[in-house]
């Protein structure tokens, strides 16, 4: 498997043809095929269906391509740091969160800290929790912010936040005359959540099937962005995280407590196998002094009480999952 046929079939997915896969590439169209055919070959199966100069990328193709697509991009790294160093370039931090901490915490975080770190460039990537546990672990990341769990081995958990839930409903809705809602209030209102079972959604599920509810219509997605534009446009009542809700206000949509509390929790990670580089610190330190100062209701626990707190999420503890299972 050849780096040549892998940037074939990626800038064929990519741009939907060979064609435009060539002038990305800068190579011949009977190249760029020839590539892909080469790589077909040693896979064992076809990654493109095609119907004359159209291609439609297969199931397998579809599954491959995240990998590759990663492949690459850490080759991609790979060179820009060899030239970085050639350069005598600092090192660029490396920073992975979910979408919610990514758009609501880390860029106040790290505007508090502007010019408090040696390191004037940062990668910031927003990722599912298990990719930014993925990227910590494998050393991609120096730094990941994402929701509990967080019990994998080779992780160093530097603190957990807890904070209460809110309802974000739009702006005109009856119900924002309110201060504070209940679980009765959401009832007959379709709902806008997050689709990960694992996390926030069962806190979400377990508060309703304990109050004898069951919400009539939902709308499931994997950002508390989506939610909240779906929010705006009328389409239902979101309970969500407060960290996208105060760190980037949406216009037209309110925001109210609940009369119950449906905890979120989340942490911040660094890998156990790497040393924490003073701006990896100061990240860290930043996002809890923001956060203090940002979410209403914000808890700080010690790394100490991840036990306790999946307990009181779970019922129980989970296994501790070591690297290769993550």
């Amino acid at each position: 498997m050849e780096l040549r046929q892998l940037e074939a079939f990626a800038a064929v997915m990519s741009t939907g043809s060979v064609t435009a896969a060539g002038r990305l590439l800068g190579r011949s169209q009977p190249v760029i095929t020839r590539s892909i055919q080469e790589l077909e070959a040693e896979v064992g199966y076809a990654l493109f269906a095609r119907n004359g100069p159209r291609v439609t990328p297969t199931e397998q193709g579809f599954l491959l391509y995240d990998d590759v697509e990663r492949a690459l991009v850490g080759l991609k790294q790979i060179r820009q740091r060899a030239e970085e160093i050639a350069r005598g370039d600092d090192r660029p931090l490396r920073l992975a969160a979910t979408s919610a901490l990514a758009t609501g915490l880390l860029p106040a975080a790290l505007k508090s800290i502007e010019g408090r770190i040696e390191t004037s460039r940062v990668q910031l990537r927003s990722m599912s929790p298990e990719r930014v546990l993925h990227d910590v672990l494998t050393g991609a990341a120096q730094l990941g912010a994402t929701s509990l769990p967080l019990e994998h081995r080779g992780l160093t958990v530097h603190w957990i936040g807890q904070v209460p839930c809110i309802v974000a409903l739009p702006a005109n809705d009856p119900l924002a005359a309110q201060t504070s809602l209940s679980i009765d209030d959401l009832m007959g209102r379709r709902l806008i959540t997050m689709a990960n079972p694992y996390r926030l959604r069962r806190r979400l599920d377990q508060a309703l099937a304990n109050q004898g509810r069951r919400a009539p219509g939902l709308i499931e997605t994997n950002s508390s962005v989506n939610a909240l534009a779906a929010v705006r446009a009328g389409l239902g009542l979101a309970v969500l995280e407060p960290i996208t809700v105060y760190g980037l206000p949406v216009d037209g949509v309110a925001i109210r407590t609940l009369d119950i509390d449906i905890p979120f929790f989340f942490g911040v990670i660094t890998p156990q196998s790497q040393p924490s580089l003073p701006a990896v610190q100061a990240v860290a330190d930043a996002l809890a002094e923001t956060a203090a100062q940002l979410l209403p209701g914000f808890v700080r626990h010690e790394a100490s009480e991840h036990g306790a707190l999946l307990h009181s999420i779970y019922g129980e503890t989970t296994p501790v999952m070591d690297s290769s299972a993550s």
